[in-house]
């Protein structure tokens, strides 16, 4: 699949990846610091924002979408950085095509299984009733009977969009995602193995990973570090900005 990309900067190769329910939009701070030094490539993921959609979602398809990316792009060993969804997809991606990434941070989300969680987005956002809604307030207020929080409320409201003619749709794939939601969890098998150099650099306090999964990783990764951003939760690369790119480039500058 040819995914739609956002590109900036110039300088070594270095792809983000984004999370489920995400886009290339939500990157955009980081990768415009991030772009001084590197040339930043932001693809939107399959059945998210302005990529294509299909009716599968996994992370073999998703890895298969990426090194079509790398190929159509001609870039020789980039660094590769994945959120959530997209640092499951990037821990796929090391082990079907190894050697390709020259390093890579898995942003707070570990190789493990992850029981479904998304229910209450899910149906919050089938509550919005895109062909007959008037407002953006509407759909917030609707939302927020599943959605408490209004941060994540803001996030998730900002894959809607006025199509040409005026009227209320979604850049996400809401019933593929809906379907094929397991898949999201999905862990990487116990006999997976990557030599590519990899940071798991996660916040302090999520639970995205933790202790336990540490055994997991280092039977996998035979070349990892585990750093953490202390006061941060998931969404560790917007809440302490400064830090995260901090510890990004330091391990991409490094001899390890």
């Amino acid at each position: 699949m040819k995914l739609f990309f956002r590109e900036m900067g110039q300088g070594p190769d270095l792809i983000i990846l984004h999370g489920l329910f995400g886009s290339s939009d939500n990157w955009l701070s980081v990768a415009k610091i991030l772009a001084n030094d590197y040339r930043v490539i932001l693809p939107d993921a399959r059945n998210h924002g302005q990529s294509p959609f299909s009716p599968d979602h996994n992370y073999t398809a998703m890895s298969k979408d990426l090194m079509e990316l790398i190929s159509s792009l001609n870039l020789q060993s980039p660094f590769i950085i994945g959120h959530s969804m997209g640092g499951k997809t990037l821990m796929k991606f090391l082990t079907l095509y190894p050697g390709v990434a020259k390093k890579a941070v898995v942003a707070d989300i570990s190789p493990r299984y992850y029981t479904k969680h998304h229910d209450h987005i899910l149906n919050g956002l089938a509550s919005i009733p895109v062909q007959t809604l008037e407002s953006r307030a509407a759909a917030d207020q609707l939302l927020s009977a599943h959605v408490k929080e209004i941060g994540e409320r803001q996030f998730l409201l900002k894959n809607l969009y006025r199509d040409e003619n005026g009227n209320f749709n979604w850049r996400i794939n809401l019933n593929v995602l809906s379907n094929e939601i397991e898949n999201i969890g999905e862990g990487l098998s116990d006999n997976a193995r990557v030599e590519t150099p990899v940071l798991f650099l996660h916040g302090g306090a999520s639970n995205y990973l933790t202790e336990r999964d540490v055994p997991l990783i280092s039977n996998i990764f035979k070349n990892y570090q585990i750093q953490t951003i202390e006061g941060v939760g998931h969404w560790l690369h917007a809440e302490k900005p400064q830090e995260f790119i901090q510890g990004v480039t330091t391990f991409f500058k490094s001899n390890s």
